[in-house]
């Protein structure tokens, strides 16, 4: 799957596609310059260009949001036969492309907790309630990330239904929280 990430939706929905990046639901971000500065993410290994910055400054920055903290990562750019390329850019190696086969779908759906460190949820406290009363294995259990007032939990996308009708409306902490899928 994928993920957008642009100016025209909203920031909690930004923030989304960047968790569900992040732990493994999207396999892809398709991003205007909006992601070229400010988001950190140590999991972006590839830049795919498939409209060119005007100045060498910005393609700079989008190429910064790979190869972060001393890790490798690779800007590519998709251009026509004939399209020229910026002075900025003209040592770029050129490759065809190769047919490649279609990546598999991802093995992971994300779920909404409706409790967070407000409510001193920890990540144990979710993965307790998910492994115990939800009968998921430590394998089934992907990434979790807790905010202010809710949590992010990846789940084997098997698993979601089940798991669902078995934890949702459960207490933790003292806290009636709601399980859904995002």
């Amino acid at each position: 799957g994928h993920g957008c990430f642009y100016g025209g939706i909203e920031q909690k929905d930004r923030e989304r596609a960047l968790i569900k990046f992040r732990n493994g639901t999207h396999q892809l971000i398709v991003a205007t310059d909006l992601a070229a500065r400010g988001i950190d993410i140590p999991e972006i290994k590839f830049i795919i260009h498939y409209q060119l910055p005007l100045k060498a400054h910005e393609f700079t920055h989008r190429n910064g949001r790979t190869a972060r903290m001393f890790n490798d990562g690779t800007a590519y750019i998709l251009k026509w036969k004939n399209e020229d390329l910026p002075d900025f850019i003209r040592n770029a190696e050129v490759e065809e492309f190769q047919k490649a086969p279609i990546a598999a779908a991802s093995v992971w759906k994300t779920l909404f907790v409706s409790g967070g460190r407000k409510d001193k949820i920890s990540k144990g406290d979710i993965a307790g309630l998910f492994i115990k009363q939800g009968k998921l294995t430590s394998d089934q259990l992907g990434t979790i990330e807790i905010k202010l007032d809710c949590a992010f939990v990846a789940v084997h996308a098997f698993e979601v239904d089940r798991l669902i009708q078995l934890v949702d409306n459960s207490r933790l902490k003292n806290k009636k929280v709601r399980v859904t899928v995002i």
